[in-house]
């Protein structure tokens, strides 16, 4: 019985017209499965499946997500990861991590930017925040560095500037949900949190924005409040506003302290395919 699968051309091409067919014809996809975003069990026969391929430097694996969380598509690991995503699979228990320490990347161009690249180094740290009266999953961006605009020498820092021209808004109170930035998305896989996405151009597919070097654990609780809220809240200040802070109290407080000094900005944003 042919199966509610979506196999993306760069999926095809990785395991060949021969599996991809024999996956659509429903001869090698499973009925049942848990989604590789989300966690939560999806049906192939019942509703409408991505096909998720890890690659890593000397192995891969085809995993299943739901359509609604992310689209088909190739995602590439370390090693290590895709290991010991093997080893969770076959039953030995995933490995817990405590999702506090920033993960440092890379950010890419800015769009309007014109005259040239805006390279930095961002801190990213995920955590749950008390906003609109119910805990909400955020994460909370930070560079490591200064910006500056390409081609200048000052201001010394245009982070938030940078942001609020992709559509970020202002934030006076953290008590209050952000507003959507239309096209972009937060990229959740095998549990993990692999990247900020941002609208590409016209015609193209969303481009990280940032993109951990190494996937980065997040809480079940974490996970847990995204499947019920939907959406992401990435709050994003200056180098030095808010630190990487131990306990989500203290977190919630950082995010007080920008807000009141008029160095926040934040975005609401769904999964990736959704």
């Amino acid at each position: 019985m042919p199966r509610m699968l979506d196999v993306s051309d760069d999926v095809r091409a990785e395991i060949g017209d021969e599996e991809a067919e024999r996956l659509l014809g429903g001869d090698s996809a499973p009925g049942s499965y848990d989604c590789t975003s989300c966690r939560t069990p999806g049906n192939t026969d019942r509703e409408r499946t991505s096909t998720v391929l890890f690659v890593g430097e000397e192995t891969a694996v085809l995993a299943f997500a739901h359509a609604a969380c992310i689209p088909s598509q190739v995602v590439a690991v370390s090693e290590e990861q895709l290991q010991g995503a093997v080893r969770s699979i076959q039953g030995e228990g995933e490995q817990a991590g405590e999702p506090r320490l920033p993960a440092p990347a890379t950010m890419p161009t800015m769009p309007t930017a014109p005259d040239g690249p805006v390279q930095a180094e961002l801190g990213v740290t995920s955590g749950l925040v008390f906003v609109g009266g119910e805990l909400q999953p955020a994460l909370v961006v930070e560079p490591l560095g200064p910006i500056a605009r390409p081609g200048t020498s000052g201001p010394v820092d245009v982070f938030l500037p940078l942001l609020i021209e992709q559509g970020f808004a202002p934030v006076a109170t953290v008590e209050q949900v952000p507003p959507p930035t239309p096209g972009w998305s937060v990229l959740l896989a095998m549990g993990q949190l692999h990247a900020i996405l941002m609208p590409g151009a016209p015609g193209t597919a969303p481009s990280a924005w940032w993109q951990a070097h190494q996937a980065m654990q997040v809480a079940p609780e974490w996970r847990s409040a995204v499947n019920k809220t939907k959406r992401v809240l990435v709050f994003a200040a200056p180098v030095g506003t808010i630190g990487a802070q131990p306990r989500e109290d203290l977190l919630r407080e950082a995010l007080d302290r920008a807000a009141a000094a008029g160095r926040l900005v934040a975005a609401s944003m769904p999964l990736a395919g959704m």
